[in-house]
Parts: structure tokens; C-alpha cells; sequence
């Protein structure tokens, strides 16, 4: 078996797609239509969703493994607000040491079980300085600053075309339908662009202020490769950023990753109640 560390490029990501998937088919044939990733933190919908079965990454072929505190590392399979999903709880970043392929390679692997849906959760610091601490961003566009893309190299026409289009990354019916939600429930909700960087090191105040100056409103360390891989599969994404910071600069203060963890805990059940009463309109 090769280890997620591998580029999985060329020819061999549709074979490596395949293992995958077999050998979570060996432990669950749930279905899915709709494929969940949870940012730092954020792995609160995992606790409350009717599980059929909870999969280690480290069970999967192919599969890295999640090193950062707040991400557990488990693929569940199950129903949440009364949809089948698939679930990630915890990611994996490019400051772990893995290539972008790699980082996108559960989007892919998703897909093939089924999911036309990906709902991508994360941590941000916010850039706009109207934004607070706990606020919820409805991501509407991203700026990808890491570098790298994990559509480089040859492409496998069997998954997606060669020149995807970006235009909309980010679904604007799935935007609306979840600001209809929000409002309905009362729920303070705010739009913007997410930056993707490479990190692991937070960004220096003059990053922001260029940042701000590029058009950002939160910026992160993940989400940009795995929305591309999704929307090269052809995949509709809704995207929320759990604004859990204020960037480097903004407040006199440092940036720690313990602030990340402690906003995210405090709204928690804000999050939940957003992204279950999405689902069911999905």
C-alpha cells in the first residue's frame, strides 16, 4: 500500500480513488449525497449526527493522517438532518507536509461515494475590520495564496476537466439558501473572501494590510485546494468560516492557536444550528 504522502497525479489517482473506496465499501455501504468537511474546532456536527459507521484515517488506503489538535482524523459515514452524509472530521493542511494532491484526495474520494455536495468548514482570522470574534462568514469567493493547486500535473478526464471553471466557485444558490436560514433563525451571519495560505506561521501585520488591500476578509491555512479539487469534479461547494481571530495587527495582542480552539468552542451550537437546517434544502 502507498502511504498519503505519495503524489497521487496521472493515471494512478483513479486507481488509488478506487482502493479507497472499496475498502470503506468493505465496512459501510451508507450512501451519500453530501460530503462535510469540519475546520479546528468545529467537529461539534460529528457528535450530534446518527452515525452508521466511523472510519480512522490511518484504515483508509491512501489516506494521510491529521496532526493538529482539533482535528480527530476519522471519516464518518451516517445521516444528519435527515440527509446521508459523509463526514471528515479533521483535515489535513500543506504545513503538515503533504502535497496538495494529497490534501484534496478525500474531496475526490468523497465524490466517488456519491457525495454531488461539499459543505467545507474552517477557522479564519478575521482581515474586515467590521468583523468580530465568533462570527460566522459565508465564504463568497477565495483568493488561493499557497502556491499550489492539486490540479497540476496530468489530468484524469474521468474525474474532471483539464481547465475547470472558477467562476463560481462557491454555489450562489447554496449561498442564499443558507442566508435564508440564518435569518430565519436569528443567526448574525456575514459575507466575504477567504484567503488561503500556505502557513504554518500566522501572518505578519504587513501580510494583512496586503491582504486587505488584495480584497480579503478572513484568511486561513486550508479550504482553497479542496473547493478546487471539488469544483473540478464537478462537486456544488457552500463554504463557512468561523471567524475565530482577528489577524495579525488588528488587536494589540498575539495570535495564539488555544484563541482558535476557545472561539470555535464558544460557537459551537451556533454552527451546528446553521449548517443542520442547510442541509435538508441541499
Amino acid at each position: 500500500m502507498t502511504t498519503g504522502n505519495d503524489r497521487l497525479i496521472g493515471g494512478r489517482i483513479g486507481q488509488a480513488i478506487g482502493e479507497a473506496v472499496r475498502y470503506i465499501r468493505t465496512v459501510s455501504d451508507e450512501p451519500a449525497e453530501i460530503a462535510l468537511i469540519l475546520g479546528s474546532g468545529l467537529g461539534v456536527l460529528a457528535d450530534r449526527m446518527e452515525r452508521t459507521a466511523v472510519i480512522p484515517y490511518r484504515d483508509i488506503p491512501h489516506f494521510p493522517v491529521s496532526t493538529v489538535e482539533g482535528h480527530a482524523g476519522e471519516l464518518i459515514l451516517g445521516r444528519a438532518a435527515g440527509r446521508p452524509v459523509v463526514l471528515m472530521n479533521g483535515r489535513f493542511h500543506m504545513y503538515e507536509g503533504y502535497d496538495a494532491q494529497t490534501v484534496a484526495f478525500p474531496v475526490r474520494v468523497m465524490r466517488a461515494l456519491g457525495a454531488g455536495t461539499l459543505v467545507v468548514t474552517n477557522a479564519a482570522g478575521g482581515i474586515n475590520t467590521d468583523f468580530r470574534p465568533g462570527d460566522l462568514m459565508l465564504i463568497e469567493d477565495h483568493i488561493n495564496l499557497t502556491g499550489r493547486n492539486p490540479l497540476v500535473g496530468p489530468n484524469d478526464d474521468d474525474i474532471g476537466p483539464r481547465f475547470p471553471d472558477l467562476s463560481e466557485a462557491y454555489s450562489r444558490r447554496l449561498r442564499d439558501l443558507a442566508e435564508r436560514a440564518a435569518a430565519e433563525r436569528g443567526i448574525p451571519l456575514v459575507r466575504g473572501v477567504y484567503a488561503g495560505l500556505l502557513g504554518p506561521s500566522y501572518e505578519t501585520p504587513a501580510e494583512i494590510r496586503m491582504l486587505r488591500t488584495l480584497g480579503a476578509d478572513a484568511v486561513g491555512m486550508s479550504t482553497v485546494n479542496e473547493v478546487i479539487a471539488a469544483r473540478h469534479a464537478g462537486m456544488e461547494v457552500l463554504g463557512i468560516s468561523c471567524i475565530s481571530n482577528m489577524a495579525a495587527g488588528i488587536l494589540p495582542q498575539p495570535l495564539s492557536h488555544r484563541e482558535v480552539m476557545e472561539t470555535a468552542e464558544r460557537v459551537k451550537e451556533k454552527f451546528l444550528e446553521l449548517v443542520l437546517a442547510v442541509l435538508p434544502g441541499i
